[in-house]
């Protein structure tokens, strides 16, 4: 069955950085898409980056521009995201995602906590 586990999250000081890393398996992990997403306590899930499934094309929501870059290791079927300067509203759940034949499949998410 699919799989998605998160790992890599933990407190950070302002400024810190974080890998957060994304064990798939159970499905041809080459072939799809992966997706980070983020939920702050009160808030909606939403999007933070992408990597195509060559890992030749990325996406990154606005307020992640610049700090944070995803990665894929085809070999290891994991998919990284590395997130520099972080700030206290980085304060989320981080969660990996992919869809394959239009069902959505998400890990159980790794705690990030950005705080002095």
């Amino acid at each position: 069955q699919v799989q998605l586990v998160e790992s890599g999250g933990g407190l950070v000081q302002p400024g810190g950085s974080l890998r957060l890393s994304c064990a798939a398996s159970g499905f041809t992990v080459s072939s799809y898409a992966m997706k980070w997403y983020r939920q702050a306590p009160g808030k909606e899930r939403e999007f933070v980056a992408t990597v195509s499934s060559d890992a030749t094309g990325t996406n990154y929501a606005d307020s992640v521009k610049g700090r944070f870059t995803t990665s894929r290791d085809t070999g290891k079927k994991t998919v990284y995201l590395q997130m520099n300067d972080l700030k206290p509203e980085d304060t989320a759940v981080y969660y990996c995602r992919v869809v394959i034949r239009f069902k959505i499949y998400w890990g159980q998410g790794t705690q990030v906590t950005v705080s002095s």
